[in-house]
């Protein structure tokens, strides 16, 4: 695998477990800042609101400056937002905490891309295990992500404020890794052919079906995932446990990136993103049962697990469906529907964890789990092939 994989991999965990951390400590700080419950995860909201603001933009300009500076700028935007949540903490200000988070998506928007540039970086015949081997950076990031949370949680007098030190270091360290690798100057100069209208990619089966494979996945994971900070603490169990359990969950999802382009090879991606589904659904199936810590665990985990096999096919699929005059269009199209509906899930996930329970959010999940599979079937007993 090139040596430009490896590091993008790295830049990857780095990314990682800077949501991770994010994950454990944001609805905690928006439910002691928020004016009421149903605000606790405003700020998952933002920072998934700012990285849908960015998907457009980031694809573009990589498409006009190239990959290298864009993840730099990227990076840099990140580092500024880390800044702003120090300040809002020390003000308890909630509303510059949202800017703060805003603007902490906007960047890990850009970095969202760093799968796209992997595949761009390796022979064809290694694609996927490329997106693989960049997608399991994760796995470092699921011990160091948590790890991180608890130790700098009380590293200053104001609760969580060490934690955005800590933010940005991870920040810093994926810029320096950046500005040694050799990434193309902008990815426009291999562009040949005539494009096609936006409206005709969108159109395909193929596309379709990738996005809406990467959205369910993304969504469903999302919505449980952030509620489960508030769902563990209103259960009784303490900032360690919760750690540890998005530690694991975070594990599962990107400890298959390994072999999931192996069995997607072998099997195809509609295969593994039905079986990403049914894993999807049984996750929300385990949550009805039991609310101690192994229940959590054993729900996140099929969590992590069905989320893996839904947006790594699907990231796969969307690369089948363009040409590459329409690369930058494209991939900005599906990271803006995508992550659109991971904003969208992100501010839902409080209200609904406070109003209906754990239990029966997880039991509206079932249905939506199952919606690319419907779709799959659709698309088969039409007729319509996944490329035009």
């Amino acid at each position: 695998m090139p040596l430009t994989v490896t590091l993008l991999s790295l830049c990857q965990a780095l990314l990682v477990s800077g949501n991770i951390l994010l994950i454990a400590v944001s609805p905690l700080i928006g439910a002691s800042l928020a004016p009421t419950a149903n605000w606790a995860t405003a700020p998952v909201a933002s920072q998934w609101l700012g990285l849908m603001c960015a998907t457009i933009p980031a694809s573009l300009i990589m498409g006009r400056l190239g990959r290298k500076r864009g993840f730099v700028l990227g990076n840099l935007i990140g580092l500024v937002g880390t800044a702003v949540a120090i300040a809002a903490l020390r003000q308890q200000s909630f509303g510059l905490f949202l800017l703060a988070t805003w603007l902490i998506g906007i960047g890990i928007g850009f970095g969202q891309l760093y799968r796209f540039a992997a595949i761009e970086a390796a022979p064809t015949a290694l694609r996927d295990k490329a997106i693989g081997l960049v997608m399991g950076g994760g796995v470092l990031a699921a011990f160091f992500g948590p790890w991180l949370a608890r130790f700098s949680r009380e590293l200053s007098e104001t609760p969580f404020l060490g934690s955005f030190v800590g933010l940005g270091v991870l920040y810093a360290l994926a810029l320096g890794i950046l500005l040694c690798t050799r990434l193309p100057v902008a990815f426009v100069e291999v562009v040949q052919g005539e494009k096609k209208p936006l409206s005709a990619i969108l159109r395909q089966p193929i596309f379709l079906l990738a996005v809406s494979s990467a959205a369910v996945g993304y969504g469903v994971m999302n919505v449980a995932m952030t509620a489960t900070p508030l769902a563990m603490a209103g259960a009784g169990h303490d900032f360690n446990h919760v750690a540890m359990t998005i530690q694991w969950h975070v594990v599962a999802m990107f400890l298959p990136s390994f072999f999931t382009g192996h069995l997607t090879a072998r099997f195809g991606a509609p295969r593994m993103i039905g079986a990403g589904c049914l894993l999807l659904a049984a996750s929300a199936v385990a949550a009805q049962f039991d609310a101690g810590f192994a229940g959590f665990n054993v729900a996140l985990i099929l969590l992590g697990v069905g989320w893996n096999f839904t947006f790594l096919p699907a990231t796969g699929l969307l690369t089948q469906s363009y040409q590459p005059a329409d690369k930058a269009r494209t991939q900005a199209a599906n990271e803006f529907l995508v992550f659109g509906t991971v904003a969208l899930t992100a501010l839902l996930a409080g209200p609904l964890v406070n109003t209906l329970g754990w239990a029966m959010l997880n039991a509206l999940l079932i249905p939506v789990s199952l919606l690319p599979i419907v779709l799959l079937l659709w698309q088969r007993r039409s007729g319509a092939p996944l490329m035009s």
